[in-house]
């Protein structure tokens, strides 16, 4: 049988994609990606803002129409919006044979077969390093989810409604499925998970995150590598943590920190707690603690109750932290958030303005961050050909995290040709608001003698 997928939302949902067609090839069915050739079409949704669920029911209508003109039999619909609206799904949509939810993911085979699935008798789902899965990423970079669901309380996320109770992946199953990974090709990781700096807190560990790091680091390759985590929370942004990141070469200097706000009063609406001021005492911590780190966070607009002081409050914050990246969201009502019934809501519009004056602010900031790196040298992954011409390639920076950073644009690739997943050395010519172009000025790194010697002998 062949199945056919797509993919929307952010890189956890990728894994758990990854993770359903790991079970469907080991069950003996291929994977296709022409929806047309399809015998079945999976759709893995987000919900997590109103144009995450509005792309979700568009693509769960598109796939539809294979069922008239494709050889589609089945349309399954999996993710965040059934755990949503799973009611919903089912009374309005009639084109769609069967729903997965995000703790239901060992149910793929039998619902692509058209056969009721088996008990679950486990409460969550959480994979590990012997479960099947494909990797979708590209061969040089891939993701490793460490932990699932949330215990935090902020009033604006439905996650840990839909993902459940925050538990952690064993460390040895990390360190194993990494290892696999490293000797598969992959030369970059990236862990992520509702919130990777409470990792291991479940189990027990102190300094879960920074042991883990720093067993991630110590792994032995035989090549350069990079370990990356994403997403995570401020308070939980320990010394150890940032002493780990600044010692291991391998650990790319680069935090992803969500603080979605710096007005006290919107943050205690939002029952995340701290203030600008507490921020920016932690920002000048980790840029003391770790010399060239990248720091990106991400901030809601519009949130209920935020006044014009609040937002120049934040206005005022952005200048200051004067981070590295920066995305912002518009605020939207979630049915089920606890933010849903706050009072004071701000307007559509209002929001609109508020948040292109903010990536205005944030834009100058990055044009000018990266100027300065004009004529500097930089450590880069090369990617492959870019999205828009098959002319010009690209890579990344450490400080560039693969689908959400900006790129690094090849424009001289010197004497060597081109190789998709190796390092080079980049000179940084020509700065972008949000992108570099540069020229290789190294050689490709030979692969280790030793290492082809053990692979020719096996």
């Amino acid at each position: 049988m062949k199945i056919g997928f797509v993919s929307l939302g952010c890189p956890k949902n990728l894994v758990d994609t990854e993770v359903m067609m790991g079970q469907l090839v080991a069950g003996g069915h291929e994977l296709t990606p022409h929806p047309s050739d399809a015998d079945v079409i999976v759709v893995n949704t987000c919900s997590f803002i109103d144009p995450a669920k509005q792309e979700s029911v568009d693509t769960i209508l598109e796939m539809a129409e294979y069922k008239k003109t494709g050889r589609a039999q089945r349309l399954i619909v999996a993710g965040c919006l059934v755990e949503r609206y799973r009611d919903d799904i089912q009374k309005n949509m009639p084109e769609v044979d069967a729903m997965i939810g995000t703790n239901e993911l060992e149910r793929i085979n039998a619902l692509c077969e058209g056969v009721k699935p088996a008990e679950n008798p486990f409460d969550a789902y959480l994979y590990h390093d012997l479960t099947p899965r494909v990797l979708a990423t590209p061969k040089h970079f891939a993701y490793i989810k460490i932990a699932e669901g949330c215990d935090h309380p902020c009033t604006f996320c439905v996650i840990p409604q839909y993902r459940g109770k925050f538990r952690s992946r064993r460390f040895e199953s990390v360190i194993s499925e990494a290892t696999r990974l490293y000797s598969q090709g992959v030369r970059e990781i990236n862990l992520i998970g509702q919130d990777t700096t409470c990792y291991g807190e479940d189990l027990g560990l102190k300094d879960g995150l920074a042991t883990l790091l720093a067993r991630l680091a110590s792994i032995e390759t035989g090549q350069e590598k990079w370990v990356r985590f994403l997403y995570c929370y401020p308070n939980k942004v320990t010394q150890k943590l940032l002493d780990t990141i600044a010692e291991h070469d391998s650990l790319v200097k680069y935090i992803d920190m969500p603080l979605q706000h710096a007005s006290a009063n919107v943050l205690k609406r939002m029952k995340r707690g701290a203030n600008g001021d507490i921020f920016l005492k932690l920002i000048e911590r980790i840029r003391a603690t770790i010399p060239g780190v990248a720091i990106r966070t991400s901030m809601i607009a519009g949130f209920p109750g935020e006044t014009e002081q609040d937002f120049d409050t934040l206005c005022q914050f952005v200048e200051a932290a004067q981070f590295d990246r920066l995305g912002v969201f518009s605020y939207s009502d979630e049915d089920t958030s606890k933010s849903n019934a706050l009072d004071a809501k701000v307007d559509a519009k209002t929001i609109y303005n508020r948040k292109r004056h903010l990536m205005s602010i944030q834009k100058k900031i990055s044009r000018k961050r990266n100027r300065a790196l004009i004529g500097r040298e930089l450590r880069v992954l090369v990617e492959g050909p870019s999205a828009d011409s098959d002319l010009v390639w690209q890579a990344r920076a450490s400080t560039q995290a693969p689908e959400i950073d900006g790129v690094c644009y090849i424009s001289d690739p010197g004497e060597h040709p081109l190789k998709a997943g190796e390092f080079r050395n980049l000179l940084v010519t020509e700065a972008h608001d949000y992108d570099l172009t540069g020229a290789l000025v190294d050689a490709p790194a030979a692969a280790p003698a030793e290492k082809l010697l053990q692979i020719s002998l096996v």
